[in-house]
């Protein structure tokens, strides 16, 4: 019997589905890339990327019923990752160009623009992730993943007072102002950066998320 780890790549039209794929089956797991919606709840781990306007991924979630999928999954405790835009969409909502959109809200906080002298932010860069985090677990702390986006979290404003949840794990990287480039809560984790696009650590990283499925 396999104890490989089905993934679903979502596919809504908003990100780097081919490349996800790859990055997922280089670290051993089964990789479906869909829209289907049987087979994105019942897959081990839901993987939602994400490139281009926070409005325009929103819609294209909706239409795609992505939105319904990731509630659904994550009122079940089934694993949820996000990436760049794809952890964008997971708060509250984004502003971009002067206009506010809804995201799915499964975090409060706002997206905005990164507060930086150049943007995008483009390349490598090291993150400050917290004592414990399974997300980064044996990667040293001098560990650069790849970062391309424009708007970010600035403020992490969940706050955790039942002593039998824990918290969530909030790494953060900086780029002008510091800001949340990754989220360990539950079922859901998400990055900023691109794992995909990160070579052996985002390999790892990746690795560390399929164990937990």
């Amino acid at each position: 019997m396999s104890t490989r780890k089905n993934v679903v790549v979502f596919d809504y039209g908003f990100g780097n589905v081919r490349s996800a794929e790859r990055a997922l089956a280089r670290v051993g797991a089964d990789v479906e890339i869909t829209r289907d919606f049987d087979k994105a709840m019942n897959a081990d781990g839901l993987l939602v990327p994400g490139v281009g306007a926070f409005a325009a991924c929103m819609q294209g979630l909706r239409a795609a019923r992505g939105d319904w999928v990731v509630d659904r999954r994550l009122s079940g405790g089934r694993p949820v990752m996000g990436i760049c835009v794809g952890m964008q969409i997971l708060f509250a909502r984004g502003i971009e160009h002067g206009v506010e959109a809804e995201g799915l809200d499964e975090w409060p906080g706002t997206v905005e623009p990164l507060q930086a002298d150049v943007v995008p932010h483009m390349g490598w860069n090291t993150v400050d992730a917290p004592a414990g985090s399974r997300l980064f677990a044996g990667l040293d702390a001098d560990a650069r993943f790849y970062f391309v986006h424009s708007y970010a979290v600035h403020e992490w404003r969940l706050e955790t007072h039942n002593p039998v949840i824990e918290a969530p794990k909030v790494t953060w990287s900086t780029h002008g102002k510091p800001f949340v480039a990754a989220v360990e809560n539950g079922a859901l984790w998400a990055t900023q950066f691109h794992p995909e696009k990160s070579g052996d650590a985002g390999a790892q990283l990746l690795t560390n998320w399929i164990g937990t499925l």
